[in-house]
C-alpha cells in the first residue's frame, strides 16, 4: 500500500525546525568547524567563569592600554619618517622654521601641527604607554600581595615580569624616536651607559650607532625595534599570559561556596564579555581625555637634538627615574686595573642594580616556595595581612624604589623647596638603606596587629555600642558574634607550618646531604612564619562561644531597653 507523501506535514510549526538551507554566517561557521574543530573549543570556553572583584580590573587596564597603543601606533607609523637625514624645516611652527633638523624630527612636528588629529594621537600614544607600564606594576603588586603567584602560576609571574621589562624598553625606544633635544639627551646617556661596560662597552656602542655617537643609523634601528621586534614579543607574551590564565582558571577571594576546586563568578559570554568591552571604552576614553587636555612631550619646545647641548632640568620618563636616581646619589667610585678604568658609579646603578633587582623580584615565587616548602596548588587568594613577611618584603621593595625615584629629581626638589642639593643627596644615600628596613619592620608589625584584631573579632564579636552595668557597679560594652559568612571568610586560610630540621646527621653520625641548605631553610622558615598569628582553633571558638552566650543575652536585653 503506497502513501501519498505530498499530504504529510514536514513540521508541526509554520517554520521548519531545521532550515533546509542554513544562513551564510551559519554555513561559514560550519565550514570552519569541520576543518579546524573550533566548535568544541569555543563551546567550552564561551561559558568560562570569571570572578568579579575590582582588583582584577588592574590587569585589564594594562591589556586595554596596550590595545590603545597598537591603534594609535599604527596611525603614527603612517606619518613618521625614521630617517636621520637633515633638512630645513618649513612647517607650520614658526619658531623652528628655517632650522636644520633630521627628517624624524620634521615628521614629529608635522604630525603635531599639520596632520589632522596627529597631536591627539601622539599624546594618546604617550599617555597610553605611561598607563601601560603603571598598570602592569600595580597589577604585579596586587598579584604579589594576594599570593596569586604561587603554584601553579609561577610561569605567569615570570611572563608578567618579562612584559614589564619589555614595556620599559619599548617606552625608551619610543620616546627616543622624535630626535628632539630631550630624547637625544636620553640616547646620549644610554651611549655612556653602554661604554661603561668593561671590555665590550665600546664595541656595543660602535655596532649600535654604526660608528661614533650619534651616527646616522640609531633612529632607523630604534624604529624597527619599537614597531616590529618588541611589539611582536609583547603580543606573544600577552597571548601566553592569557592562555595560562584560562588554563589555570582565575584566582578568587575566599568566601562561602568558594574552594580551591571551583570558581564563583560570571560566564565569559555574555556577562564578562560585556563588562570587558565596556571597560575598554572607559580606558580608551580616559586616554583620549588625557591626550586632548594634558600636554606631554612637547618636542617643539625642546627643539632638534644637538650633541653640544643638554636640556636644562631634563628628566627621563617616570619608569626610568629610579636608575637615574641611583646614578645621581652614588659616590664617584672608580677603579684602575692595567690601564682599564672601571666606573663603578655607572656600572652599579645602571648595569648591575636594575638587573639584580628585577631578577630578585622575578624569583620571589620560587624563593618563597623553597622557604615555606609549600608544593600545593593555590587558587584562593590571601589577604596581605595573613602573609606578614611577604607583604613587608614588597613594601620594603616599594620603599627602595620610591626613594631611588625621588633621588632622580634631586635637582628639581632642591629648586622647588629651596634646599641644598648636596644635603638631599647625602640624605638619600642613607635613606635608601635605612628606609626599606624601617618599612619592613613597621609593615610586618602592622600586619600582625591586624591578624590579632581579626582573631579578636572572631572570638568575641563586634562592638554593639550597648554598655551594661554589673551588680558590682562595673561597666562593660557588649559584643555580638559576626555572621557565619563573615566568620567563614576570615577563617578561610591555612595555618602556617614552620619548617623544622629534625637532625643534622644520620643514624651513623654522618652529616646528612644538604645539611647547610636545610639549616638555612629552617632559619628562614622560622623568620618567615615565626611572628605570624594563626587563626583560632575549634577549642578557642568553643570557649569564646560559651563566654559570649551571656553577652548575647545581655545584648538582647540592652536592645530591648534601647
Amino acid at each position: 500500500m503506497s502513501v501519498d507523501t505530498t499530504k504529510v506535514a514536514k513540521s508541526n510549526a509554520t517554520t521548519a525546525a531545521t532550515p533546509a538551507k542554513p544562513s551564510k554566517l551559519g554555513g561559514a561557521a560550519t565550514w570552519a568547524d569541520e576543518r579546524l574543530g573550533l566548535g568544541g573549543v569555543v563551546k567550552k570556553n564561551i561559558r568560562k567563569v570569571f570572578p568579579d572583584h575590582w582588583s582584577f580590573m588592574l590587569g585589564e587596564i594594562a591589556l586595554w592600554s596596550f590595545v590603545v597603543l597598537l591603534i594609535t601606533g599604527v596611525f603614527l607609523t603612517l606619518w613618521f619618517t625614521p630617517s636621520m637625514a637633515e633638512q630645513q624645516y618649513q612647517g607650520s611652527y614658526d619658531q623652528l622654521r628655517g632650522i636644520y633638523m633630521t627628517e624624524a624630527m620634521i615628521s614629529a612636528l608635522d604630525i603635531s601641527f599639520d596632520v589632522r588629529g596627529g597631536l591627539l594621537m601622539r599624546q594618546m600614544h604617550h599617555w597610553a604607554a605611561m598607563l601601560f607600564i603603571a598598570s602592569m606594576m600595580v597589577h604585579l603588586m596586587r598579584v604579589y600581595f594576594t599570593g596569586a603567584f604561587r603554584k601553579p602560576r609561577e610561569i605567569n609571574w615570570v611572563i608578567g615580569m618579562l612584559l614589564l621589562l619589555l614595556g620599559t624598553i619599548e617606552g625608551f625606544t619610543g620616546y627616543s624616536l622624535p630626535d628632539d633635544l630631550l630624547s637625544g639627551t636620553g640616547v646620549r646617556a644610554a651611549d655612556g651607559f653602554m661604554k661603561a661596560a668593561p671590555v665590550v662597552g665600546t664595541y656595543m656602542s660602535f655596532f649600535l650607532f654604526g660608528g661614533e655617537f650619534p651616527g646616522d643609523m640609531i633612529i632607523p634601528r630604534l624604529y624597527i625595534v619599537h614597531v616590529l621586534l618588541i611589539p611582536g614579543l609583547l603580543l606573544a607574551l600577552i597571548a601566553a599570559h592569557m592562555m595560562l590564565l584560562v588554563y589555570h582558571k582565575h584566582t578568587q577571594w575566599p568566601g562561602p561556596g568558594r574552594t580551591e576546586g571551583n570558581v564563583v563568578g560570571y560566564p565569559m559570554l555574555p556577562v564578562y564579555m560585556a563588562k570587558a568591552g565596556g571597560f575598554f571604552f572607559i580606558v580608551f576614553g580616559a586616554t583620549a581625555l588625557m591626550g586632548g587636555l594634558m600636554t606631554i612631550n612637547p618636542v617643539w619646545k625642546y627643539g632638534p637634538y644637538d650633541p653640544s647641548k643638554v636640556t636644562a632640568g631634563s628628566q627621563p620618563d617616570w619608569y626610568m627615574g629610579w636608575p637615574d636616581g641611583a646614578l645621581r646619589i652614588i659616590p664617584g667610585w672608580e677603579s684602575h686595573f692595567w690601564g682599564v678604568t672601571l666606573s663603578w658609579n655607572i656600572l652599579l646603578p645602571i648595569l648591575i642594580l636594575p638587573i639584580v633587582f628585577w631578577l630578585l623580584v622575578m624569583m620571589m615565587p620560587f624563593i618563597e616556595a623553597w622557604i615555606t616548602g609549600d608544593k600545593r596548588e593555590h587558587h584562593l587568594l590571601e589577604r596581605p595581612r595573613n602573609a606578614p613577611t611577604r607583604t613587608a618584603l614588597m613594601v620594603s621593595f616599594m620603599t627602595f624604589y620610591g626613594l631611588m625615584w625621588a633621588a632622580g629629581g634631586n635637582d628639581l626638589i632642591a629648586i622647588r623647596f629651596d634646599m641644598s642639593i648636596n644635603a638631599i643627596t647625602y640624605f638619600m644615600r642613607v635613606a635608601v638603606f635605612v628606609g626599606p628596613v624601617i618599612a619592613f619592620i613597621i609593615t610586618r608589625r602592622w600586619c600582625i596587629s591586624l591578624q590579632r584584631h581579626d582573631n579578636e573579632r572572631l572570638l568575641h564579636g563586634y562592638e554593639t555600642g550597648v554598655v551594661s552595668r554589673s551588680p558590682e557597679g562595673g561597666y562593660s560594652e557588649l559584643h555580638l558574634p559576626w555572621s557565619e559568612e563573615k566568620q567563614f571568610t576570615l577563617t578561610s586560610r591555612d595555618r602556617d607550618e614552620v619548617y623544622a630540621l629534625e637532625s643534622d646527621v644520620d643514624a651513623n653520625g654522618v652529616p646528612a646531604p644538604g645539611t647547610r641548605a636545610n639549616r638555612l631553610r629552617a632559619k628562614l622558615s622560622k623568620w618567615w612564619y615565626g611572628p605570624a598569628v594563626q587563626k583560632p582553633t575549634a577549642e578557642d571558638f568553643a570557649h569564646a562561644h560559651h563566654h559570649g552566650d551571656h553577652e548575647v543575652e545581655g545584648g538582647e536585653q540592652g536592645k530591648e531597653l534601647h
